[in-house]
């Protein structure tokens, strides 16, 4: 008498044990074959053959039922679209509370995200100044150019060409630096209003974080 096609006593009991107990449960499978020729099943109605015969299996494989279109091709578009809408909102949400912890973990206090505010401000404000102090400097040479320029205010053309030169670059840089102290003040504002709509998320997260503590 051979053995080579008796299974274990052991796997037999575990597949009765696993069948009786998905029959138990009224457990089936979905299966069918969308419009791209692709086999699919699932644990539910599958949204891809809506508009198809699905197969419900039994826990066995057998055919417990088949289940006719419910669908249309276009009330199935529309489904998938609605389908993909909430699993793009489910990700923003993920994200947003992901987001949101790691917020909570750099402050996890109103001290820490005001000396974080503080140090943003002070860096930018360090920019101004130099910015400041370079316009001061270029003002200085304005006035030594126009003092210079005094001796051709009748007739501006003979002035030589290198006063004429250096007049125009002053203007330039004058200009340019005028322009980047006003991008800088612009990044100011924005600093303040970031960590502004940080702090009103925050609080909201430090009082559910210490309300869930107690």
């Amino acid at each position: 008498m051979t053995h080579a096609h008796r299974c274990p006593r052991w796997l037999m009991l575990s597949s009765a044990v696993l069948s009786g107990w998905a029959f138990a449960q009224g457990a089936s499978i979905y299966s069918c074959v969308d419009a791209q020729g692709r086999r699919l099943t699932s644990d539910r109605l599958i949204v891809a053959c809506l508009d198809r015969e699905q197969n419900e299996l039994n826990p066995s494989g057998t055919v417990r039922r088949v289940i006719p279109p419910s669908m249309t091709a276009e009330e199935r578009a529309r489904a998938e679209a609605r389908q993909r809408a909430d699993n793009e909102a489910r990700a923003r949400a993920a994200e947003e509370r992901r987001k949101e912890h790691a917020m909570l973990i750099r402050y996890p206090n109103a001290q820490t995200h005001q000396r974080a505010r503080l140090e943003a401000v002070r860096q930018i404000e360090a920019v101004i100044e130099a910015v400041q102090l370079r316009q001061q400097e270029l003002e200085k040479q304005r006035a030594d150019i126009l003092n210079e320029m005094e001796f051709y205010q009748r007739d501006p053309s003979k002035a030589p060409e290198w006063l004429k030169q250096r007049q125009a670059d002053n203007l330039q840089q004058m200009a340019s630096q005028q322009a980047y102290l006003a991008d800088q003040q612009r990044e100011l504002n924005r600093i303040h209003q970031r960590f502004d709509e940080e702090l009103a998320v925050l609080q909201r997260l430090w009082q559910e974080r210490d309300q869930a503590a107690r």
